[in-house]
């Protein structure tokens, strides 16, 4: 086998340089194969706890900006009622089916920016729900 590097290259029809297919599609499936052991391995380390509250914070932070509570100057054009609903029903899901499996010192946080997010979109939307019926209500109960 060569060691020469102009071997592993090849020309194309038109005369251009192009690197040996098989090769390259070779390496790059061995790096995804290594990236993908990588991850779980990573994963795997990680304790359901931490898993959980990730999750509860990037619905947190998706149903904020949804709200118009990011920092950004147009903020206010990000609001979108129907989605930042969405965000905030799967949060109030997910923190109370995980509460007992968290310990209440990780769901405490949790429940308090989850009970602003409720408290922000009543404020601002233009049709008022029922009590017990707003964003979330149904797992956490009422918030007014």
């Amino acid at each position: 086998m060569s060691t020469n590097p102009a071997d592993i290259h090849s020309f194309d029809a038109a005369g251009g340089h192009s690197v040996d297919a098989e090769r390259a599609a070779r390496w790059e499936e061995q790096e995804r194969a290594a990236a993908d052991a990588a991850a779980v391995r990573d994963i795997a380390d990680v304790a359901a706890v931490e898993v959980i509250g990730s999750a509860c914070v990037h619905l947190m932070s998706a149903a904020a900006v949804k709200l118009g509570l990011s920092d950004s100057a147009d903020a206010e054009h990000d609001i979108d009622l129907d989605e930042a609903r969405k965000l905030i029903n799967a949060l109030a899901g997910l923190v109370t089916a995980a509460a007992p499996e968290i310990s209440d010192m990780h769901a405490r946080p949790i429940r308090d920016g989850l009970r602003s997010l409720q408290l922000r979109f009543r404020e601002i939307s233009s049709i008022p729900d029922a009590p017990g019926k707003g964003p979330g209500e149904k797992w956490t109960g009422p918030v007014v």
